[in-house]
C-alpha cells in the first residue's frame, strides 16, 4: 500500500511539474509592450479583466477588443488610445495565458458594465474569437473589425447586414493568405476592406518583432496612426447608422 501512494505521488508531483513548466514557457513566450505602448497604457484604467481607454466626448458606441494570441493587451494601447480620443471608449479585454480561444465570452463583462451599443474585432487569432462571440451576441452590436484576421465558419457574418471592416498589411508574413481569402466566403458583400502598404502583422500592436513575421517598410508609430484613423472613418460611419 506504501509502495503504491509513493508511485501515485510521485506522478502528482510529475503532472504538477510539467503543468508549472509549460505554464512558465507560455509566459515567456507572451509578446510584452513597447515603451510607446507603456507610455499610452498610462491613461487607461483597469478593471476586471478589461484595459479600458474612456474618452471625454459622448458617442453612442464601444469598442470591444480582443488581442491576438499570446500578446499583452497593453501592446495595442497607442491605437487604442487614439480611437478614444475621437469619442470611441476602447475595453482591450485580456484573457487567460493571453489566449483568447482560452474564454472567448469574456465580452460579457463589458457588456454588463456599459449600456452602449458596441462593435467588437480582434487582430490575428483575437479577431477569429471575436467574430464567434459576435455571432452569438447579435443584440447592441452594431459592428465588426478585424485586424490582419477573419471570421472562421463558426464565427461567420456572410448573411449580416452590419458593417465590416477588415484590414490587412502588405508586408505581414504570419497572416495565412490562403485562409484569408477563402475566408471571405464568411463576410458579407458590404464588407470595406483596406490594406496598410508596408507595414506588418506585428505592427497592428506595439511589441516589437513576431516570430514569422516580415520587416515593414514603414514604422511602428505610421502603422498605428494609420490603424486609428481606418478605425475613427470606420466607427463615424458606424455611428451614422
Amino acid at each position: 500500500m506504501k509502495k503504491r501512494t509513493k508511485v501515485l505521488l510521485g506522478i502528482v508531483v510529475v503532472l504538477l511539474v510539467l503543468l508549472l513548466g509549460s505554464w512558465a514557457y507560455l509566459r515567456a513566450q507572451i509578446y510584452q509592450p513597447s515603451q510607446s505602448a507603456e507610455l499610452a497604457a498610462q491613461s487607461a484604467t483597469t478593471s476586471g479583466s478589461e484595459l479600458i481607454f474612456k474618452s471625454k466626448l459622448t458617442t453612442t458606441l464601444m469598442v470591444i477588443f480582443y488581442p491576438g494570441a499570446l500578446v499583452e493587451p497593453a501592446s495595442y494601447s497607442v491605437w487604442a488610445k487614439q480611437v478614444a480620443a475621437a469619442g470611441y471608449p476602447v475595453y482591450i479585454v485580456r484573457f487567460p495565458l493571453d489566449l483568447a480561444v482560452l474564454a472567448p465570452n469574456k465580452a460579457d463583462s463589458v457588456l454588463r458594465s456599459s449600456q452602449r451599443d458596441y462593435v467588437i474585432g480582434g487582430h490575428s487569432l483575437g479577431g477569429v474569437m471575436a467574430s464567434r462571440y459576435a455571432q452569438n451576441h447579435q443584440e447592441r452590436l452594431k459592428g465588426v473589425f478585424f485586424l490582419a484576421s477573419y471570421p472562421d465558419s463558426k464565427g461567420s457574418l456572410r448573411s449580416t447586414v452590419l458593417p465590416i471592416l477588415s484590414i490587412t498589411a502588405s508586408r505581414d508574413g504570419v497572416l495565412d493568405q490562403a485562409a484569408y481569402k477563402q475566408a471571405k466566403y464568411n463576410l458579407p458583400r458590404n464588407t470595406k476592406y483596406v490594406q496598410i502598404g508596408g507595414g506588418n502583422h506585428a505592427g497592428f500592436g506595439s511589441y516589437g518583432p513576431q516570430k514569422g513575421d516580415r520587416t515593414a517598410t514603414i514604422s511602428n508609430q505610421t502603422q498605428q496612426r494609420q490603424v486609428a484613423n481606418h478605425l475613427i472613418q470606420w466607427l463615424r460611419g458606424v455611428d451614422k447608422k
